[in-house]
This record gives structure tokens, sequence and C-alpha cells, in this order.
């Protein structure tokens, strides 16, 4: 039987699984980009505070409200500088990063290379966009710096690391609608897109993309510089219709209604599992579909946590052998 790292590489190639595979690739954070202040707290590479605490959707760091580090985007020359590269050890740093991890099973992913959600971070969401609007010059040269900075950074990253992929996570879309049109996408956000995808080729990765709501409308463009796979692939996009579209060539990773009422902790038992069934017969023919389905809450929610078995029962019993019984 195929590892479960060849059976997710067998995938990125366009190729059948021989089962179906559960998400299992590990997620890395250069641990030289993280600056920890407070339990909590911290702040990234250009000073942009997060808040990680639990009670928080999933546990993610989002930028902290109000604490923006860009007010103006024509001064933001005067307030976002990247650091410095010089003396940092990749090789090192690779070694802590990765000495628990058996590569010869387990593949590693890398989340890397946001363009839009950046300038949503310094400035908010609203002033982002309006700058957008306002101001494309200067945020097609901020996007410049920032790209550039993260080529650099990503070229250690490959030299080093060796990552099987690297997963461009920009959220580009609501649940009903993206936030920027497709031309505003095309002259602002994937020229940079492009570049760190170029990047991560030439060095060997697999480039997969990290998308939110439906945002089915720039698929056509991920596909021209070389996107794989897809998550989490929200069924507000026609999923169905895509793979239809796109077969193997895009990896569906998820596509489950993990904000639905079906992922609430007191759904009944008995229609979450007639879901799950539905879930897997729907995305699973002719293959390039990975199984992410989870119930949202708390983790230390006993019922979050009986739930979240149930899934893993589920997928052990029915759905990782589901192309030797369908």
């Amino acid at each position: 039987m195929l590892t479960e790292k060849e059976n997710l590489l067998r995938m990125h190639r366009g190729e059948m699984p021989e089962y179906l595979p559960n998400t299992n690739f590990t997620e890395f954070k250069c641990s030289a980009f993280v600056d920890v202040k407070a339990p909590g707290y911290h702040k990234d590479e250009f000073g942009v505070e997060y808040d990680g605490k639990v009670d928080i959707f999933g546990g993610a760091p989002i930028p902290i409200p109000g604490r923006y580090v860009l007010h103006d985007i024509t001064k933001w020359r005067d307030h976002i500088k990247a650091p410095s590269l010089e003396g940092f050890d990749w090789e090192q740093l690779a070694k802590h990063d990765l000495e628990n991890i058996d590569r010869s099973t387990h593949g590693t992913i890398f989340y890397f290379g946001k363009i839009f959600q950046r300038l949503c971070d310094f400035m908010g969401f609203e002033e982002g966009l309006c700058a957008m609007m306002e101001e494309p010059e200067e945020c097609y040269a901020l996007f410049d710096y920032i790209c550039t900075f993260s080529e650099n950074v990503l070229k250690n990253i490959l030299k080093y690391y060796k990552p099987e992929s690297v997963c461009i996570p920009d959220d580009t879309a609501t649940a009903r609608a993206p936030f920027i049109s497709l031309e505003t996408y095309r002259e602002l956000v994937e020229p940079f897109h492009r570049r760190i995808a170029e990047t991560a080729l030439n060095g060997g990765a697999f480039i997969e993309k990290h998308d939110c709501g439906k945002c089915e409308l720039f698929i056509p463009e991920w596909m021209d510089f070389g996107v794989c796979a897809w998550n989490p692939a929200q069924p507000s996009n026609d999923l169905p219709g895509i793979k239809k579209t796109w077969g193997r060539r895009l990896m569906i990773v998820g596509g489950w209604d993990s904000q639905g009422a079906i992922s609430f902790p007191e759904t009944d038992d008995e229609l979450m599992l007639a879901e799950l069934k539905k879930y897997v017969d729907t995305l699973a023919p002719e293959g390039g579909f990975i199984f992410s389905a989870r119930v949202s809450g708390k983790a230390d929610d006993p019922n979050v946590k009986r739930k979240n078995q149930m899934i893993r029962d589920f997928y052990l019993g029915y759905a990782r052998d589901w192309y030797k019984t369908h």
C-alpha cells in the first residue's frame, strides 16, 4: 500500500489515488518570523498584531481590530518595512522545525505568499478595498515590495525545507461573492500570485491555493499559473461543475460545509452521517478529492470531540476505501 505521502503526491500529479486521503500534510510557519509578545498575541514580520486566542473560530489568528499599521496607502513606504534576512541561519531553522517529521512518509506544505490580505491586514478591509479603487498604482507598488521580500524568503524555504507543496493563502471572497472583480484581480493581485507560484515551481514544489468563500471566478487564472489543489473549496461554489470542468487537474481539498448547520455540534447524528455519505459520494468519483470534514466548536467541548470522532470513524469505515468498494 502506498504511504500517505506517496498517495497524496500521486494526486498532485493528477493521477488516481490508491485510497481516499484525509488532510494530513503538515503545515509549517518558519520560526524566524514569529515574534511572541504575550499569550494569545503576536506580531508578524511587518509588525501587524494578531489575536490568536482560542475563542476565535478555529483558533486562527486575526489582525487585532483598530491596531492597523497603515492608514494612508500613499505613505506605505514610511510605515511598511520588511525585515532584513541577513544573518538568518536557514539550515538550523529548518533542522529545528523538521526534526520530528519523518519525510519518508509525511510531506510538508508551506502556507505562504499573501498579497491581497496583507493590504487588508495593514489597513483593514474597508480601507484596503478603497485603496485598491482609489490608488491602484500605490497598491501595485506595495504588492511588488511585499512579493519581492516573499520571494527571497521562499527561495530559502525551498532550499532548506524542501516542501512538497506551497499553498498561496489569499482569501479573495465572501460566502456569496468575491471581494474584488476579476479585472482587479488580474491587474493588481494575480501578477504577484503568479510570481510566488513560479518561484515555488522552479524550486520543485507543487502549487496549492487557499481561498475561502465563493471564489470560483478566479479558478481559470489559478490554473494558468500552475495551481493543482484548492482548499477549503467551500460548497458555495459549484463543486460538481468544477470537478467536471477541471477533473483531476484541480484537487478539491475540502468541499465540506464547515459553516453550515451540518457542522454545528447540536446537529442530529444520523443527519450528519447521511450528509457525510452524500459528501463523499458526490466528490470522490474519478479522484481529485481529499476528505476534510469536521464539526465546528471549541476543542474542549465534549460534544464537539464526540462528533469529530464520529467523523474520523466514518472516514476509516466508509470513505478511505471508497475506490475499492465503488
